[in-house]
């Protein structure tokens, strides 16, 4: 009987004041709500555990951006179990909205009608070019452990990314190989989890298997 594929658990922070109201939260360090920190530590006993989706004795190592409400959120769902082996890394921060940090959609469209970000990137920030580079650079961190998984038989198989809304989006569109225009059409919730894997055994197939488990969607 073959090994169960190896995924990779997307997750994105819990609820801010900004992604309450819908400001664009690139390297601002703004805090979780204490309704996102409830809401985070009320799903982590389910999502988080042994025989539960993430089992910490399954994971390679989780990457977790450097901004406060990324790594509270992570700290929160494995706070009742042994922490597992993290990387704070400036790979899986949120796409740098430059000019437009903190602004509202509305407030952006004011200054260029016709913005699209899966398009024009961010002036002042990054670009789609080089988001979709750095999404693709740990992509490649993440099969590099998958591959070591399914075909040097490493011990554990799973890895997972504690970040942002369009951040993940982009990591979705790229893990089945699509545009990074792509992620427009994914709605990724606070709190909420994806899951990437892949299909028919085959690390040449990677597949989503979940989008926004256990998010908050009311």
């Amino acid at each position: 009987m073959p090994r169960p594929m190896p995924r990779l658990f997307v997750i994105r922070h819990g609820e801010t004041e900004w992604s309450l109201n819908g400001r664009h939260t690139g390297r601002s360090d703004i805090p979780l709500t204490a309704r996102g920190e409830e809401q985070v530590k009320e799903k982590a006993p389910i999502l988080v555990g042994e025989g539960r989706p993430i089992d910490p004795k399954n994971l390679c190592t989780v990457f977790v951006s450097p901004r406060q409400r990324a790594h509270k959120t992570f700290h929160l769902l494995f706070g009742h179990t042994e922490t597992p082996k993290h990387i704070l890394t400036e790979d899986v921060r949120e796409w740098d909205y430059g000019d437009y940090e903190g602004l509202l959609s509305s407030e952006i469209k004011a200054k260029r009608s016709d913005w699209d970000i899966w398009r024009d990137g961010c002036p002042g920030g990054e670009s789609v070019e080089e988001m979709e580079k750095r999404v693709d650079g740990i992509i490649a961190s993440v099969r590099e452990y998958h591959r070591q998984y399914h075909e040097e038989g490493l011990h554990t198989r799973d890895v997972a990314i504690v970040a942002h809304g369009h951040f993940s989006r982009v990591l979705i569109a790229r893990w089945i190989e699509f545009s990074l225009r792509l992620g427009t059409h994914f709605n990724v919730e606070p709190g909420g989890v994806a899951v990437l894997s892949y299909n028919h055994n085959s690390l040449k197939e990677p597949a989503l298997n979940a989008l926004n488990l256990y998010a908050d969607l009311r």
